[in-house]
């Protein structure tokens, strides 16, 4: 039986939709965030040494990463499913990209935005705050915020060009693309400028293997286009 060990808000309910839209049975482990921290809780280094999430189990195998983690289910059990295009296609290329797009290029400025938007209002002495405060906006405004822009601009430029990110069909490339953009959508300027993202995401949002992995996994504020 395949483990999913779930941490709310986060990267793994990509597994779980993945999970839902391949109609493999799986059970959840949940695990939930530090209130004040936002961090993950201590018992998920019981299951992986970097205490973070998603992480399967299945058999004896452990693994981490979502990109990781999704290959692992397509070779092991998707072959047939459509959701991997062959590798050698332009569909399968395209697919491969994003799979490695979604973590490599377009998170680090998402979770920069964030961090350095943390700082802004965290509170610290007074004579630091504006010297902290100060450096964190030209942070965000010389890198971090253009960097968002040219790769939205980007994303909606390619969606132009065909319905999914892979090609005509939905693939296992949307699944890996939806924490960045919903995330993005949630706060850092995803909006009714760029049509062709928000229609994207209201239209995996209505799948029903995408709504089934909501009820699997609890509540997932990122779930709004």
């Amino acid at each position: 039986m395949i483990v999913v060990h779930h941490l709310n808000n986060s990267r793994s309910q990509r597994i779980l939709w993945l999970l839902e839209e391949l109609g493999l049975p799986y059970e959840v482990k949940r695990y939930e965030r530090n209130p004040q921290t936002m961090l993950a809780p201590p018992e998920l280094n019981k299951v992986h040494p970097l205490g973070k999430s998603p992480v399967i189990t299945d058999g004896d195998a452990t693994m981490a990463e979502s990109g990781a983690i999704i290959e692992y289910l397509l070779a092991t059990y998707g072959a047939t499913s459509g959701l991997r295009p062959p590798i050698a296609t332009p569909e399968g290329q395209r697919c491969t990209y994003w799979l490695h797009f979604a973590e490599g290029s377009a998170m680090p400025p998402l979770l920069l935005k964030l961090i350095f938007g943390r700082i802004q209002t965290a509170p610290m002495p007074f004579f630091v705050k504006p010297i902290a405060r100060g450096i964190a906006q030209k942070v965000l405004t010389l890198m971090v915020e253009p960097n968002i822009k040219s790769q939205l601009d980007f994303m909606e430029a390619e969606l132009w060009q065909r319905p999914w990110f892979a090609g005509a069909d939905f693939t296992a490339a949307d699944i890996q693309m939806s924490f960045p953009l919903e995330a993005a959508a949630q706060r850092a300027g995803l909006d009714a400028s760029r049509p062709k993202l928000m229609d994207w995401l209201h239209r995996i949002h209505q799948r029903p293997a995408y709504k089934r992995a909501l009820e699997k996994g609890g509540p997932y504020d990122y779930a709004k286009d």
